[in-house]
């Protein structure tokens, strides 16, 4: 090969070299974006369950409605979390 040739191709081998390394960092942010809303969605979810335990033991101790009454408040406020969890990923 010609110099001419060889100096070619340093020169557009560099370059695409740069774009490759740009075009992963940008994969790499995206990933990072993307496992924090994982952890929010985790941490929102997790909240809500604990919400939920509290608030149950919390109706059976006032006894004001009945443990079924107490259960399905339970089961609501959990599908609220996950309501909420799905807001913030999506």
């Amino acid at each position: 090969m010609s110099e001419s040739r060889i100096g070619f191709w340093r020169r557009t081998g560099g370059r695409l070299v740069a774009a490759g390394l740009v075009a992963l960092s940008g994969a790499a942010l995206a990933a990072t974006e993307q496992s924090e809303q994982r952890q929010q969605g985790r941490d929102v979810n997790q909240a809500a369950k604990q919400d939920a335990r509290s608030g149950k033991v919390d109706c059976r101790a006032e006894n004001n409605k009945s443990n079924a009454e107490c259960r399905q408040d339970k089961r609501d406020t959990k599908q609220d979390g996950r309501q909420e969890k799905r807001d913030v990923k999506y």
